[in-house]
């Protein structure tokens, strides 16, 4: 199966299209990690998600599709990490 990239989906104020995106191609994941924003970066951190773990995730063939999905229903925000 040929990966395209880890996704980034942040949403705000129970939008369905969301404020950021961020997609990072799989074949630089281990080196993007470095590059993404710190938006981004933060969010995972704030939820206890693994960066690392995540890129070890993205080296297996059978993992694709949503890995995580947060609701933070008091702040009316979601994150969705998928591989696509």
């Amino acid at each position: 199966m040929n990966k395209a990239g880890l996704k980034i989906r942040i949403f705000k104020g129970g939008e369905t299209e969301p404020e950021t995106t961020i997609t990072i191609p799989l074949a630089i994941l281990r080196f993007a990690t470095k590059l993404m924003p710190k938006q981004a970066a933060s969010a995972l951190q704030e939820y206890g998600i693994d960066l690392h773990q995540i890129v070890e995730l993205s080296q297996e063939e059978d993992v694709h599709g949503t890995l995580v999905e947060i609701e933070r229903h008091k702040k009316n925000e979601k994150v969705i990490i998928a591989i696509e």
